[in-house]
């Protein structure tokens, strides 16, 4: 990779770790939250919900934008905007002493940049790099995600010893920094302007038609891995809290264990994968069986070492799922489109995190039993989906073109860059 391209990839690195501590950075943070603005436990999954709720529907929008005029404009604007958001949240609960509307306004402001963040970073790598090197740098940016996630809940609970409130204005700081790194660092190759919406929207519908027998519910796996990671994030920073007592960086440091364990998987199936279809399904089959296997036996226990221990089996599972989903995702359609199709797909994802922690309130409410049996019920259930319906395309070439793949599979490999 030539020294711009890699300084373009570590740019585009910092893309879905920013977007990621819009939450994560704020789970260790909520009992806190709950206890100083008197919130009931589901206004506090709020504070989750309106951001990613946000995001999730603005995102398509802004997927459409960046194929018609550029990632690296939208990507630059939705940065300052989140910033801003956090500005708005940090200063109400600064200044406010009936501040929770406007934390949940400026969330929402943060949520409508947060969709034009990592899902565009993710069409920019489908423009920028390919083969093998395109699964790599996926591989790259979803562990970026994952990082950003296991130094969030650290950050937060650091951040928290100074006031409950300053984390919100970490927001504008990285942002504005990122933003900045993004315009210089990334020359975006100059593109034609993209189709019209209603032309667009019907070569968008022909890619459904024709592929969306398992695109669909390639969505629908990715909404649920982030949908249960959520969860289990909100769930375990409330019982470390009140059941077992453990606050500050100890907590976040516990939070951050099982995002461990994601990141190292998802960095190592990125790295591994490459364009391989068949060996892409098996991985994301095996990552739904482990996950599925450990919301089952993480519900007949609630000791705090098995619990850690499980639930980052479990997040190994979702290590080996998301990055497969996203090489299947983006290589799914041409350059034209995968703007469109990936901020889809990052929608997806954002309801998921949307919805995750608002059902995980009131299962927590009936028992610790139901909620994990009701995650491995809905892991069960897209277990199946995902091994019936998400099967890689037959390749349609001639005999001479195969044999010419075979050759291929006998010269030295290409060396992937490292960086």
């Amino acid at each position: 990779m030539k020294k711009q391209g890699t300084v373009a990839m570590i740019a585009i690195a910092f893309i879905p770790m920013v977007m990621v501590l819009g939450n994560s950075m704020l789970v260790p943070v909520l009992p806190t939250m709950k206890t100083k603005l008197d919130l009931s436990q589901f206004q506090v999954s709020l504070i989750i919900t309106v951001f990613s709720l946000a995001a999730g529907l603005i995102i398509p929008l802004v997927g459409y934008l960046s194929d018609r005029f550029g990632r690296k404009w939208i990507i630059v604007g939705s940065l300052v905007i989140y910033g801003i958001g956090g500005i708005v949240s940090g200063l109400s609960a600064w200044l406010m002493d009936n501040s929770y509307m406007m934390i949940l306004l400026g969330r929402i402001i943060q949520g409508i940049g947060a969709a034009g963040t990592a899902p565009i970073a993710m069409a920019l790598i489908g423009d920028l790099y390919s083969g093998a090197q395109e699964s790599k740098a996926l591989g790259i940016i979803e562990s970026s995600n994952g990082v950003g996630k296991i130094l969030s809940p650290i950050i937060g609970s650091a951040i928290a010893l100074i006031t409950w409130f300053a984390v919100f204005f970490t927001f504008p700081i990285l942002c504005f920094a990122t933003a900045i790194f993004i315009w210089f660092g990334v020359k975006e190759k100059k593109k034609e302007k993209g189709k019209a919406l209603p032309e667009y929207l019907g070569a968008l519908k022909q890619i459904f038609i024709d592929k969306g027998k398992w695109l669909i519910p390639a969505f629908f796996v990715g909404s649920v891995g982030l949908f249960i990671l959520f969860g289990v994030l909100f769930y375990m920073s409330d019982i470390l809290e009140q059941r077992f007592k453990i606050d500050g960086i100890i907590k976040g440091c516990i939070l951050a264990i099982p995002l461990l364990g994601m990141v190292v998987t998802a960095y190592i199936t990125g790295s591994k994968i490459k364009q391989n279809k068949p060996l892409i399904r098996k991985l994301m089959v095996i990552g739904l069986f482990i996950l599925t296997g450990s919301m089952i036996v993480v519900s007949f226990f609630q000791q705090i070492y098995l619990l850690i221990g499980l639930l980052t089996l479990g997040s190994v599972g979702t290590g080996l799922l998301l990055p497969c989903l996203n090489t299947m995702i983006t290589g799914a359609v041409e350059k034209a489109e995968r703007g469109m199709i990936t901020s889809l797909y990052g929608s997806v994802r954002f309801l998921g995190v949307a919805f995750g922690p608002p059902l995980f309130s009131w299962l927590m409410s009936i028992s610790h039993k139901t909620v994990f049996l009701t995650m491995a019920a809905l892991s069960l259930v897209t277990l199946i989906l995902a091994f019936i319906l998400i099967r890689p395309e037959k390749s349609n070439g001639s005999k001479t073109e195969k044999k010419q793949q075979l050759g291929t599979l006998f010269k030295k490999r290409e060396k992937v860059p490292t960086s």
